[in-house]
């Protein structure tokens, strides 16, 4: 089971998220350079899950003030695009 996060979070970037994620798989964190080139916090619209870190522990869907955060077969209909953008980062 996969997580994604979607529209919500964009503009928002609340990092709430990142701060209770036990395994650290949502990206990019603020103040972080990735030596593979992934883009940092600044460069990106929204934040999101990698599903090869993610242990679906939910630990991040109570916490986002914007609902921005589904499991995959929750996305709504009209953010399933952020299902492929999401992949793509990763």
């Amino acid at each position: 089971m996969a997580y994604i996060i979607a529209e919500p979070c964009i503009g928002t970037k609340d990092t709430a998220c990142v701060d209770v994620c036990p395994v650290d798989c949502i990206h990019p964190a603020k103040g972080r350079t990735y030596d593979d080139g992934r883009p940092t916090f600044d460069e990106v619209p929204q934040l999101y899950i990698d599903p090869t870190e993610c242990i679906d522990c939910g630990a991040c869907v109570p916490v986002c003030p914007v609902t921005a955060t589904f499991v995959m077969e929750d996305v709504p209909e009209k953010w399933h695009a952020y299902i492929r953008d999401q992949q793509e980062l990763c």
